[in-house]
């Protein structure tokens, strides 16, 4: 009887496998990156052909590091980077295009157009969505209108559309010898084509867009079997499906109403389960799918999504040269006992939750002589968790909870000294677990379920285990003067881009 469940980790940067056993252990990892693709001045693209190889690479290094052979796997498990776009052509499997990152803003003008014939929200009751270039609806609208032939070749059913998730199982069940085109109701909760009640694609909303139905692909629940792969290797049922910041959801076993986890990753997402009704927000949070297992209800969630995080710290080791590797970033913010008055809002690719302001562009304010790299390297820091703050009160105002604690993952929890400060500014107790890769076992719980690898939520609510504890230590005066500030350096931000740029 096979002992393990892969989860295949398609990420932003990188492309992992993450085989765990029957405890929810780690057994190996494999791991390759990818090139990240800056064309123009908001443009973000990957080669999708890249990450298609990548992922044949760490399926078959992770086995061969591990001495196993795919019968030993009883499933896979995927997650993915969500809303970043492909279209490709159905007889070849060769994109029309490189992918549009989910970081991308080159649909600003799409956007900037819907919303003024029917207003920013105009499509939230039925999705949970502000109209955003965050989302993969103007990122297909875009290619079929600036790819020469491809609204063509849409409306005669030759191409497909799908997040990375399509993208990886069309490939792995067969690709153009009969893959299955499908995705999960976490995926296809962020592409603002989707039915928030119904867990269809919206008719209406393609025909605003321009999207032929006939590209996108079938949506299932986000633990059930899809197919069995083909290549790089045959036979493994793939069962489990969910975008990233679900499945690290569902990896942090938040299974109940009012249990919330922030993933600290290149960007970050606080993810608050509210059961099994949606709740449109009314504080500029994301309303979206948590996860559905197979035929019960789907889990709702209210989502406040931060565009730069970890980011912000490879911007300061690749563009600046402020450190040599990401993990000197707090050493070097050690070296001081607070910002210096310096805030740092990252606001790259405009502003996400809360806000959702396109026009903002990042700042740097309260620079004096007084300064050093050190002040730099800690507001870099504090603005991820001043950020998780702002979406964490907007949180409580739409559900009406008040959070008891936090569960954090991702790569930037090692960071001690963020850690402490996220707890001082939420003024709530910060728990990592002990498994801090929450975004692969989420994925791999949701395929073991499927498959009776485990038998239900509360065994995988079992495995979940504390690692360490920050608590608040914090004066509130001091909170409220922090928070205030960052306030004044967010508003600075606003209004760079104008339309005429």
């Amino acid at each position: 009887m096979p002992q393990y469940i892969a989860a295949l980790d398609q990420g932003t940067t990188s492309t992992r496998c993450i085989i765990f056993n029957r405890a929810g252990e780690i057994k190996v990892i494999s791991q390759k990156d990818h090139q990240q693709i800056y064309p123009r001045p908001g443009w973000v693209e990957h080669n999708p052909l890249e990450i298609w190889d990548n992922a044949k690479y760490v399926l078959q290094e992770s086995l061969q590091k591990g001495g196993l052979k795919a019968g030993d796997v009883a499933g896979l498990g995927i997650t993915n980077q969500r809303e970043t776009t492909i279209i490709w052509e159905k007889s070849t499997g060769k994109p029309v295009c490189p992918a549009i990152v989910w970081q991308d803003t080159r649909t600003d003008r799409f956007c900037d157009q819907l919303a003024k014939e029917g207003g920013q929200d105009r499509f939230r009751e039925i999705t949970g969505l502000p109209i955003s270039t965050y989302f993969s609806g103007p990122k297909v609208n875009w290619i079929l209108n600036h790819v020469e032939g491809a609204s063509k070749k849409a409306r005669q059913g030759d191409l497909l559309f799908g997040t990375i998730d399509s993208w990886l199982v069309w490939n792995l069940t067969g690709g153009p010898q009969g893959g299955k085109h499908v995705t999960d109701v976490t995926n296809a909760s962020r592409t603002m084509l989707m039915n928030l009640e119904t867990l269809s694609w919206d008719r209406q909303i393609l025909d605003v867009m321009g999207i032929p139905e006939s590209m996108l692909p079938k949506i299932r629940s986000s633990s059930e079997i899809y197919g069995k792969t083909v290549t790089p290797f045959s036979g493994i049922p793939i069962a489990g499906i969910l975008g990233d910041q679900q499945a690290a959801l569902f990896g942090q076993t938040c299974f109940d109403q009012g249990e919330a986890k922030n993933t600290y990753g290149t960007g970050c997402f606080l993810l608050l389960n509210t059961g099994e009704k949606p709740i449109i927000s009314k504080s500029g949070l994301i309303t979206t799918i948590g996860y559905q297992v197979g035929g019960q209800e789907p889990a709702y969630a209210l989502e406040g999504s931060i565009a730069i995080a970890g980011a912000l710290v490879q911007w300061l080791r690749d563009n600046i040269g402020m450190i040599d590797k990401s993990s000197e970033v707090e050493d070097l913010a050690k070296e001081v006992k607070d910002n210096g008055g310096v805030y740092f809002v990252p606001a790259f690719s405009g502003l996400y939750a809360p806000y959702w302001r396109s026009d903002a562009r990042g700042v740097i304010v309260g620079l004096t002589r007084y300064v050093e790299k050190a002040h730099m390297a800690r507001a870099a820091l504090e603005a991820t968790a001043y950020q998780t703050s702002e979406i964490l009160e907007a949180m409580e105002k739409d559900a009406g909870v008040s959070l008891k604690h936090l569960k954090v993952d991702g790569g930037m929890v090692v960071n001690e000294l963020l850690m402490q400060f996220q707890a001082d500014i939420l003024d709530v107790p910060v728990i990592r677990p002990t498994i801090t890769e929450t975004t692969s076992s989420g994925a791999a719980y949701a395929a073991g379920l499927a498959l009776g690898f485990w038998d239900d939520l509360s065994t995988l609510r079992k495995k979940w285990k504390e690692d360490k504890r920050w608590t608040p230590s914090m004066s509130a005066e001091r909170r409220q003067q922090l928070i205030h500030s960052w306030n004044k350096a967010v508003k600075r931000s606003f209004g760079w881009v104008e339309e005429a740029d």
